[in-house]
């Protein structure tokens, strides 16, 4: 789930009800597997005692910052989110890594073309 974060900013007042998935999410930034995808993504946890909702923001390491309402946002969803985003960067780096270019252009007559669904082969000929 770190692997394309450069950052995580949790916060939240411990004592309130509301911090239910920053709790959740902060102990799967501390898991294992998360800390060894990405051992230089910071993670931030700033403890609040006032009444302001609880929330956490992700900086992805191309800049670009999300925030999400830890209070209405439940924290399989907001793992979600960082996945989806993830998969797009994870494809990006495997073109790159190729030696193409990206975003990929396909041209227009390609993407008007029929599909002609999966091949399948006959076991038997």
């Amino acid at each position: 789930m770190l692997k394309f974060l450069s950052k995580v900013r949790i916060e939240f007042n411990a004592l309130d009800p509301r911090a239910a998935s920053c709790m959740e999410f902060l102990a799967q930034c501390h898991a294992r597997n998360a800390k060894e995808s990405n051992p230089t993504c910071q993670v931030q946890v700033n403890r609040r005692t006032d009444d302001c909702p609880p929330k956490i923001t992700v900086t992805f390491v191309n800049g670009v910052e999300e925030t999400f309402d830890a209070n209405s946002t439940p924290t399989q969803d907001i793992r979600n989110s960082i996945l989806d985003t993830s998969q797009y960067f994870e494809a990006e780096q495997m073109f790159r890594e190729a030696g193409e270019k990206w975003p990929v252009d396909i041209p227009e007559e390609e993407l008007r073309q029929p599909c002609s669904g999966p091949k399948v082969s006959d076991p038997f000929a």
